[in-house]
């Protein structure tokens, strides 16, 4: 069987770039591999086990499985944080390969690595994903029925989605009503597409993998049964973190920084890691610091900020109190404790010296 010391893959949609680097760092392989299960199976197959690189992507679950299974040893990089990749003035994917095998050879830590999903985790993460792309969906085609609706000189009605054909049928002229059919026909079906995930989501959320989780992350106000699941799945594992603030830059909500003798800018969050789960945590955001969220520490905390003033105060405010929040979920679930909206910390005592 082959031997490397490591290896580098870049992968692309149709096929992926493989760089062998052998016992003393030299390049000793090149060979490019199509995207497909059989192929990865057929080549790595034929290979010692050794420590393979690669990046973060749509293919990086099913082929770091593939890889593992054949008794591989895979590091993910985390795509957004390789700078000697994607800073690299003559970038191309057998280059970005072989700095990979390179990085994972000298010190995989500069790879800034991530955890693989399990597929269980991947699977029901699909569910929630194929739903979040149906309302998206349904939401560009209510936007677009107002927008043509207004240029007859009509208009619908404030109303929710599910009951905006409803509504259409109801208050616009019978003549327009017509010529949308077809539209309006079509945000029906995506609404019952909708419910059919809802009882999908449902089911997983009270199944006996995540209904403990999702009981204790939905007692806070806002947080509902989809956004408790998804917060579980994203964050997988409780206890993988050292402390639970971590949970806010694992989410992408802690202000980037760009810091340099006595210049320390002041930036805007970084949005990395699941984007789907942060707008999650800031509409639920939205809801605490709405006029129908009860009162709660999350929410004096907001409007604490809120008072501050200064450009973009609510904005802040709510992303803030999205950071806060998914603290909060973190601890809830590690604790099994039951929420407290106005828990009071109390102090601990000093002993008194003899």
């Amino acid at each position: 069987m082959k031997k490397y010391s490591a290896i580098g893959i870049d992968v692309s949609d149709k096929d992926m770039k493989v760089v062998g680097l052998n016992a003393e760092g030299e390049t000793e392989w090149k060979h490019v591999v199509a995207c497909r299960k059989s192929a990865v199976i057929t080549v790595f197959g034929k290979i010692e086990a050794c420590v393979i690189a690669l990046e973060t992507g749509g293919h990086t679950g099913w082929l770091a499985r593939a890889l593992m299974e054949l008794g591989h040893e895979v590091v993910i990089a985390n795509a957004r944080k390789v700078r000697a990749i994607s800073a690299n003035e003559r970038k191309s994917d057998w280059i970005d390969a072989e700095i990979l095998a390179r990085l994972v050879r000298t010190d995989r830590k500069l790879l800034h690595p991530v955890t693989l999903r399990t597929a269980q985790t991947q699977a029901d993460m699909m569910v929630i994903k194929a739903r979040d792309v149906v309302v998206r969906t349904r939401a560009t085609m209510v936007n677009a029925a107002r927008s043509l609706v207004k240029g007859r000189g009509e208009r619908v009605g404030p109303c929710d989605t599910v009951s905006f054909v409803k509504r259409c049928r109801k208050e616009i002229a019978p003549e327009t009503v017509a010529l949308l059919e077809p539209l309006l026909a079509t945000i029906e079906s995506h609404t019952e597409t909708v419910k059919g995930y809802d009882k999908m989501i449902h089911t997983i959320a009270g199944s006996e993998r995540y209904a403990k989780a999702v009981e204790q992350i939905s007692q806070v106000a806002g947080v509902g049964e989809l956004t408790a699941l998804n917060f579980a799945l994203t964050i997988e594992e409780p206890k993988r973190f050292l402390k639970a603030r971590d949970a806010g830059s694992f989410l992408g909500m802690i202000p980037r920084r760009d810091q340099s003798g006595e210049v320390d800018k002041q930036l805007g969050i970084t949005h990395a890691g699941n984007t789907m789960m942060r707008r999650l945590l800031v509409g639920s955001a939205h809801y605490i610091m709405g006029p129908f969220g009860p009162d709660c520490n999350l929410r004096r905390f907001g409007e604490r900020l809120v008072t501050r003033g200064g450009k973009n105060a609510k904005k802040r405010a709510v992303v803030a109190v999205a950071r806060k929040l998914a603290i909060l979920l973190l601890k809830l679930w590690q604790s099994g404790q039951p929420y407290e909206p106005l828990h009071v910390r109390v102090a601990p005592t000093k002993k008194r010296a003899a």
